[in-house]
């Protein structure tokens, strides 16, 4: 038996999904500059709405890049690439902006969590790596 879920997405293409660490949520990053996390789990009360969470600070641009999104090991943060070459970082459970790193000089395609350090790693459009310690 095979069981399917669907997601209402009536604002724009999602870029990319990430599970979280727990395997109850995805998070989805969308060309309309938010990321959302899902409730996937299979047997939720039918009452309950699927959307969770929404986290806005990040953007697309024209170039219309794929950009991911990911969360920590814990699950208590996520993240996401943005068009306007800051890594934003924020609060799974308060949807709050924890961190904004300024530094690429072009598109930030991809952001992971190191599994056990408080590290986070960015990619770039600009061709460049960052490594970085969270305070």
């Amino acid at each position: 038996f095979i069981l399917s879920l669907s997601f209402p997405l009536k604002k724009d293409t999602i870029t990319c999904l990430s599970l979280n660490p727990k395997g109850t949520h995805i998070l989805s990053n969308s060309m309309d500059g938010t990321l959302k996390t899902w409730d996937v789990r299979p047997f939720v009360d039918s009452g309950k709405k699927r959307h969770d969470k929404t986290f806005v600070g990040g953007t697309h641009n024209a170039e219309k890049g794929l950009l991911n999104c990911s969360w920590s090991a814990d699950g208590t943060m996520v993240s996401g690439g943005s068009a306007d070459r800051i890594v934003h970082i924020w609060d799974e459970l308060s949807a709050e902006e924890l961190y904004s790193l300024p530094g690429h000089a072009g598109c930030v395609n991809a952001v992971v969590f190191h599994p056990k350090e408080n590290v986070v790693a960015s990619a770039s459009s600009d061709k460049s790596i960052f490594v970085g310690e969270l305070s």
